[in-house]
């Protein structure tokens, strides 16, 4: 009899869970909610010239390694938190806020061999506070420049991504890195 009265209880609860998401099933909390609760930070490549594309495969390759933060294009007429220009100096971030800030995708490194991808992933790095790791092993996005021409790896390592989830309230949500003005050179 109990059986009965617990199974015909659970029957109800999942159907009246179905009429109220629209006979959708709901997926899994930490999924949804990991997604739902990233910070949106956005960035204009407009001014990234030759680089635009480099720009966005950076801003992707973090939005495939991170759940706390997602860069996304600024919409038309949108104020970016993050301006991405190119010129013909070394690159480098001048983060303002975390989050915000402007990057130089400079041409010098470009010249000398560095890959665009791993430059702009680089330096997006840095608006997303964190510093450089030099010198460095090519497995370290953040190792920068010192890991030599020949290494084109954009990806952050897993200490790379636990510490941007940290910054921007994921699983170590009680620390932030205090903002910094100083150029980044890389």
């Amino acid at each position: 009899m109990h059986v009965r009265t617990l199974t015909g209880g659970l029957a109800a609860a999942c159907l009246m869970s179905l009429a109220l998401t629209g006979g959708q099933a709901a997926a899994a909390p930490h999924t949804a909610n990991a997604r739902a609760a990233a910070r949106v930070v956005t960035y204009d490549a407009g001014g990234a010239a030759e680089f635009r594309s480099a720009v966005d495969r950076g801003a992707a390759i973090w939005n495939a390694s991170v759940d706390a933060v997602a860069l996304r294009p600024a919409a038309s007429g949108q104020r970016a938190d993050i301006r991405v220009l190119a010129d013909n100096g070394w690159p480098r971030a001048l983060p303002t806020t975390l989050g915000r800030g402007t990057v130089y995708i400079g041409r010098q490194a470009v010249d000398e061999g560095y890959d665009t991808v791993r430059i702009s992933a680089h330096e997006l790095g840095h608006i997303l506070g964190l510093p450089d790791r030099k010198p460095g092993p090519c497995s370290s996005l953040m190792s920068g420049s010192s890991a030599g021409t020949a290494c084109t790896n954009p990806y952050p390592n897993a200490a790379e991504k636990a510490e941007v989830e940290g910054n921007f309230g994921g699983a170590l949500a009680d620390r932030a890195p205090a903002a910094r003005a100083e150029a980044i050179v890389d």
